[in-house]
């Protein structure tokens, strides 16, 4: 039975893929993280119909948007990474598009609560299995130097989907507003909003036949045995690998928590703030936060990615981190103050520098990762980066406005004070986290590196 050897032997296999296809890899599997985001965040426009039909609460909706995705998303991610480092990656992916897009078209049919949270879980089960098979495609792809700028661009499917689902759901909302039935040929006679649900999950089809588009790359950065041979990790010495670096995957994941929750409030709950307090339309508010993420949160994301690998080329190892504390001083300085402000003009001034230093590690957390783990370990470390990371940051991040709103305030019109509490509050605590991580983070770096 071969014996893996230390980190500083690992060694790539073959030589990179052109940098075109390279490209292309990463734009085809932001188009499916695009399509995941445009389903799982077609709620957030739903928020008055919804309630309103099924009789439920916003705490019940933040938990809607956060848990009942969040619960299954989190869980599935940790077997569906193992199976990415050990299967087909691109047929892992097109499994799971399809799952989600079922789910997302199955929540059109749902009549309670109950019905509705069970179809969200399922949208999870699908979307569990993306990420951490496109991050280990991605790693194989790009040399360490510029990977910092490819899963970012990768991550722009963030804002990509969720500004699309603002926009598609803000018409179709609009443009039915005096319509609240409408017969559908073999489902009958369903409530106006729910159509939305079809028109976003039918497409999935088409995205699972684009992921068959993507070659699988020979793996590279692989542990192997004394005889040469790339070596199968059982899963103690995979525990074994991420024990090792412990510290590191501990504070890039709080970080990454607490700077997911300020992403989720504000992109589950921005619409609806903008129609309680400022008494826009959905249609507007849809356009109006499409908008800033479009053009602050991708140019955040693409500079974060840049300004990462800026500093790596000069031998900072934890630049990744750093872009983690100036998204946090951004943001806390920003955000909170721009939904205080009873001026819209000055609500979009100040959110949208505030989107961009929230946007800047996104993509960097989980390329900081792959970069200190080696490639047999490299899909379950994100799945336990995710399951981390969505377990605090998606269930947190809509659910406690939502909550402070029923709890504290007892008041609809209070969001944007729930809001400032909850985006303040998880800045500062990712900014603790990222720097209290930079010192494991370069030691870690030196075990694949050197």
């Amino acid at each position: 039975m071969s014996t893996p050897v230390s980190q500083a032997q690992t060694a790539r296999t073959a030589a990179p893929a052109s940098t075109r296809y390279a490209w292309y890899v990463v734009l085809a599997l932001t188009a499916i993280y695009m399509l995941s985001y445009m389903d799982r965040q077609i709620l957030s426009l739903l928020v008055g119909p919804m309630k309103r039909d099924l009789g439920i609460s916003d705490t019940r909706v933040g938990l809607l948007q956060g848990l009942a995705f969040g619960l299954f998303y989190t869980f599935m991610g940790l077997p569906l990474g193992r199976i990415a480092d050990r299967r087909s990656r691109r047929g892992l992916i097109a499994v799971g598009v399809v799952l989600w897009s079922f789910f997302t078209s199955a929540c059109s049919v749902a009549r309670s609560f109950w019905t509705l949270f069970l179809a969200r879980m399922g949208v999870g089960v699908g979307e569990a299995s993306l990420s951490p098979a496109a991050y280990s495609l991605i790693s194989d792809y790009f040399p360490k130097e510029k990977l910092g700028v490819a899963i970012s661009v990768y991550y722009m499917g963030v804002f990509f989907g969720t500004s699309l689902s603002l926009l598609v759901t803000g018409m179709v909302v609009d443009a039915v507003a005096h319509t609240p039935l409408i017969t559908v040929p073999v489902l009958g006679t369903m409530a106006s909003w729910r159509i939305t649900f079809l028109f976003v999950g039918l497409p999935g089809l088409l995205f699972a036949l684009l992921a068959y588009t993507v070659r699988e790359p020979v793996r590279r950065e692989v542990l192997r045995a004394r005889d040469g041979r790339a070596t199968q990790l059982t899963f103690r010495e995979t525990l074994a690998e991420m024990a090792r670096r412990r510290q590191s995957l501990i504070g890039i994941s709080v970080g990454a928590i607490f700077q997911a929750v300020p992403t989720y409030a504000l992109i589950s709950w921005t619409p609806a703030y903008f129609q309680r307090i400022h008494h826009w339309t959905a249609g507007q508010s849809g356009r109006g936060l499409a908008a800033l993420l479009l053009a602050f949160g991708c140019t955040g994301m693409y500079a974060g990615g840049r300004l990462s690998d800026y500093w790596q080329k000069r031998g900072v190892s934890e630049g990744p981190l750093r872009v983690g504390v100036v998204c946090a001083i951004g943001s806390v300085l920003l955000l909170p103050a721009a939904y205080l402000m009873e001026d819209t003009t000055w609500v979009l001034a100040l959110l949208a520098p505030g989107i961009f230093f929230l946007a800047l590690p996104m993509g960097t957390s989980a390329a900081a990762l792959q970069r200190i783990f080696p490639n047999q370990v490299r899909g379950q470390v994100s799945a336990l980066f995710l399951f981390l990371l969505n377990l605090g940051g998606l269930t947190l991040g809509p659910l406690m406005p939502g909550l402070l709103n029923d709890r504290l305030f007892h008041n609809e019109k209070a969001l944007g004070f729930s809001l400032a509490i909850t985006i303040a509050t998880a800045s500062l605590l990712m900014l603790g986290a990222f720097r209290a991580t930079y010192r494991a983070y370069r030691t870690d770096d030196k075990l694949i590196h050197g």
